[in-house]
Parts: C-alpha cells; structure tokens; sequence
C-alpha cells in the first residue's frame, strides 16, 4: 500500500492507494499535517511505501521513519514514465513533473496539455512520443484578485467567480472579466495553439480552480481533481527498490 503527499505552500494533499487504486484522500492546512499524517497511518497499517512533494519548510520524514515507511522525496532526478525535454530540470516544479507523470500513463502515446489551475497556472504539454517538452506558468486566480487590490487604491478585494460578463457593467463586473476572463482566454489561447500544432489533443484541467474555470471554457476537457495524486503513485511505483 502506497502513501503520496503534495505539500504546497499552505495546504497539503494525501492520497493512499492499493497498486493503482486510490481508496482514500485527505486534505487540510500544513499546520494540520502531522497530527493527520499519524492518524492516517495508523489507520492504514498495511503504509509500506511514501513518496513526498514539497515545496514547504514542512518536514514529515521523522514521523513516517517511525512507522517504518520507506520514504522518498521527490526531485527531477527520478524515474519517470516520459523523457524530460527541459533545459533546467532542477527547476521544475514538483507539481509538474507528477501532473505529467499521471498524464502519461492515464493517456499514453497520446498528446496531452495539462493545465493546474491553483495557486499559480500552470500549462505542460506531453507529446505522443512521451516528450515532456515544457509550458507556461503565470499567476492563479486567487493571486490576481489579491494584486489588483493589493497594488492599487481602490480596487476592491472579491472571491473567485465562476462565471463573467463581458464588457463588464460595474467595477466588479470589469474585475471578474478580467480575471475570470482573462484567464479563460489565455488558458483558450495556448489550447487553440497547440491544437494548430498537434492532432487530437488532450486538455486536462486540475487544481483548486479547476472547478471555476471548467464552466467557463467551452472545450471538451478532462478535469479530476485527484490527478496529481494519481501522478505521484504512479512516479512511486515506478522508483520503489
């Protein structure tokens, strides 16, 4: 039985499978972690196996030592299921390279664009010769609602929506266009590039925001909001001695 544990900045996610099967998931804020972690694990004492992402000062090593779990911390030098095309693989995120381990093996020899809507957006393209070849990363939706208050006068500071109306009728109305909508269409615009480029390209949306924005982008997708569980057992499973 296999553990995997995303620790972003503020939250983390955990997810316990049986080879590929994901029978359990839990998230909560990192201050929670340990109390959780030991829970968990002692609920399911068949653990024998954990794979962490982390991107936090969060350290949960010491408890899963106790417990006898062999622990790995992820990094670009791992196996993974597709080549890595990227010229600074000790800077790509975590996130990405579980996103696109998932998306590789859910869609093999398929070309596949996987969009993590969270705090930041990102957007990675797998080619169907299992090429990871790089993508784009700008700010999330929660972080320009944030800027757009925070750099200003008076802008006000509004929750995520998931809908917009352009052209926007009231301040409000313009703030959620431009976020909301701004959003859609970049997200819409690296689509409809690489669709130009590639045939039969899978659009996969995850992350928090997957949700909001999968109303509002009039495209076939697959959305799950597990996938990067899903990518980290898959990358355990692949480096386990």
């Amino acid at each position: 039985m296999n553990l995997v544990v995303d620790i972003g900045n503020n939250f983390f996610k955990l997810g316990i499978f049986e080879n590929s099967n994901l029978i359990f998931s839990f998230s909560d804020n990192n201050d929670r972690i340990d109390i959780e972690i030991e829970k968990i694990i002692g609920k399911y004492k068949e653990i024998t196996s954990a794979l962490i992402s982390n991107v936090s000062s969060v350290n949960i090593s010491d408890i899963l030592d106790r417990f006898n779990i062999n622990t790995y911390e992820l990094d670009s030098t791992f196996i993974f299921p597709f080549k890595l095309n990227y010229q600074t693989p000790e800077t790509l995120g975590n996130d990405r390279l579980a996103l696109a381990a998932a998306a590789t093996i859910l869609f093999p020899n398929s070309n596949n664009l996987v969009i993590d809507a969270g705090t930041c957006i990102t957007i990675d393209f797998i080619d169907n010769n299992n090429h990871f070849t790089g993508g784009s990363i700008s700010p999330g939706v929660k972080m320009r609602y944030d800027s757009l208050n925070h750099y200003t006068a008076n802008l006000p500071l509004l929750k995520n929506k998931n809908n917009f109306n352009f052209p926007g009728n009231s301040t409000n109305a313009s703030i959620h266009a431009g976020i909301i909508g701004g959003v859609s269409n970049e997200i819409m615009g690296f689509i409809n590039q690489i669709n130009s480029r590639y045939e039969k390209v899978n659009v996969i949306l995850t992350g928090g925001d997957a949700k909001i924005l999968s109303k509002t982008l009039k495209i076939t997708i697959f959305a799950n909001q597990n996938f990067i569980l899903e990518g980290l057992n898959c990358i355990l499973n692949l480096n386990k001695n």
